[in-house]
C-alpha cells in the first residue's frame, strides 16, 4: 500500500491500542493470523501494542439481543484502531448484523472515507486474460456515511397490492467536500506517476446529488493543480476497469456506487481472499477500522482452509495508518513473496496450505 494517512498516534510513548473483534465464522481465524503478522513485525520494529478482543458478532447477538453493548462505543473510542475479522452468522438474519454492526460503527464513529486498495498481487490469478500486477494496481477512495446507507425511507401500504416503497439518497455538500478533499491529499501523497483523481459517479441520471458531487469536485479541483482529474460515469468506470484498469489511479466516488465497484475491483486484483479495506475517520481523535472483505464464509469455519492473506493486508494498512508505515511496508513485502512463491491458489482449500501455515509463511518472509 502507499500513501498512509496522516498518523493518529497520540504518543510515541504510549503503546497502539487496537480493539479486535473477530467476529463470526472464520473471522476469528483469518484475526488470528494477522495478530500473529502484529506480533512478528512489532518485535522487530520495536513497536509497543496492547489488544482487547470484544465479542461482538453473531454468537452475542443470538445470547444478548445486543449488537453493540452498551458503552462499548465509548471504548472504540479510547482506542487507536479496530481490527474487524468478519461480521455474518447463518442463524441471523441478513442485515442485522451488518446494520446494527459494521453499519453503525461506520456512522457513529464517523468514518466517512472508505479506502479500498485494488493491487494484483505476484502469483495471484486475475480473470483478465494478459493482465499482470503492473497492470492493475489503484485505489478507491469511497464515502462512507451518506447515501442510501442512510436508512431514509419507509412503506406506504405494507403487504397490499398498492403498496410504495421510498429509500431516499442523503447528499450533503460536507460530506461531498471532505471525501473529495481528501481523496485529493491522497492522490498527491500517493506514489504514482499518473497522479489522477477520478471521479465516478452518473450526473446524467442522478441529477441533483450527483450534480451536488460534480460542483463540488470542480470547486475542490481548482486547490490541486498539480492532480489531473477525469470523470467516468459508473457504468462507464466498471467497463474501463475490465477493460484498461491500469489507466486509473484514484477513483472517488459515492457510497453505493463505492460498494459496487469495489467488489468489482476485489475480482480484478485476485478475488476477496485477498482484498482488504480500511473505515478511515483521518480527523484528529477519529478512529478507524481495518477489515478483510471476504466475510465470514462460515462453511469454512474451523478447517483450516480459509485464506487469510485479506486479514494480513488490513494489519499492514492498521500499522500505515497508526504511524507505522515501514512495519506496513514490510508486510506488503512478505505478502508479495508468500503469493509470489508459496502459494499455488488464492481460494479456500486450494492453497497448497492451510489458514494458519500461510500465516507461518508471512512471518517467515518477514525476515528475508
Amino acid at each position: 500500500m502507499s500513501a498512509p494517512a496522516p498518523a493518529r498516534r497520540r504518543s510515541p510513548n504510549v503503546p497502539l491500542s487496537i480493539a479486535v473483534i473477530p467476529g463470526d465464522g472464520t473471522g476469528p481465524e483469518v484475526t488470528a493470523e494477522a495478530l500473529k503478522v502484529l506480533a512478528a513485525v512489532a518485535g522487530s520494529e520495536g513497536i509497543r501494542y496492547e489488544l482487547e478482543t470484544l465479542d461482538w458478532g453473531g454468537e452475542r447477538y443470538l445470547r444478548t439481543g445486543e449488537t453493540i453493548p452498551p458503552g462499548g462505543l465509548d471504548l472504540l473510542r479510547t482506542k487507536d484502531a479496530i481490527l474487524l475479522g468478519a461480521i455474518g452468522h447463518p442463524q441471523v438474519a441478513p442485515g442485522i448484523l451488518e446494520k446494527g454492526l459494521l453499519l453503525d460503527l461506520r456512522f457513529q464513529l464517523d468514518q466517512y472515507i472508505n479506502l479500498r486498495p485494488v493491487k494484483l498481487l505476484p502469483g495471484v490469478e486475475t480473470p483478465l486474460a494478459g493482465r499482470g500486477p503492473a497492470d492493475i494496481d489503484f485505489v478507491v477512495v469511497r464515502e462512507n456515511t451518506e447515501d442510501l446507507y442512510c436508512g431514509v425511507g419507509g412503506y406506504l401500504k405494507k403487504g397490499t397490492p398498492d403498496e410504495v416503497a421510498v429509500q431516499q439518497a442523503v447528499y450533503t455538500r460536507k460530506g461531498c467536500e471532505r471525501c473529495i478533499r481528501w481523496a485529493f491529499d491522497y492522490t498527491r501523497r500517493r506514489n504514482s506517476l499518473k497522479k489522477t483523481l477520478t471521479l465516478v459517479a452518473k450526473t446524467n441520471v442522478l441529477t441533483f446529488g450527483h450534480d451536488l458531487w460534480w460542483r463540488t469536485f470542480q470547486d475542490v479541483a481548482k486547490e490541486y493543480p498539480d492532480v489531473k482529474t477525469d470523470y467516468n460515469h459508473v457504468d462507464a468506470c466498471c467497463m474501463w476497469m475490465v477493460k484498461n484498469p491500469d489507466a486509473y489511479d484514484v477513483i472517488v466516488t459515492t457510497n453505493m456506487f463505492g460498494d459496487i465497484i469495489t467488489d468489482l475491483g476485489g475480482i480484478l486484483q485476485g478475488g476477496m481472499g485477498v482484498a482488504a479495506g480500511a473505515n478511515l475517520n483521518p480527523d484528529p481523535g477519529g478512529v478507524s477500522m481495518f477489515e478483510p472483505m471476504g466475510g465470514s464464509a462460515p462453511k469454512y469455519t474451523g478447517t483450516d482452509q480459509i485464506n487469510p492473506i485479506a486479514a494480513i493486508n488490513a494489519m499492514a494498512m492498521l500499522l500505515e495508518h497508526t504511524g507505522h508505515p515501514q512495519a506496513g511496508a514490510r508486510i506488503d513485502r512478505a505478502v508479495a513473496r508468500v503469493t509470489g512463491t508459496k502459494m499455488s491458489s488464492q481460494a479456500a482449500g486450494r492453497m497448497g496450505h492451510g489458514t494458519r501455515a500461510i500465516g507461518d509463511l508471512v512471518v517467515a518472509a518477514l525476515a528475508d
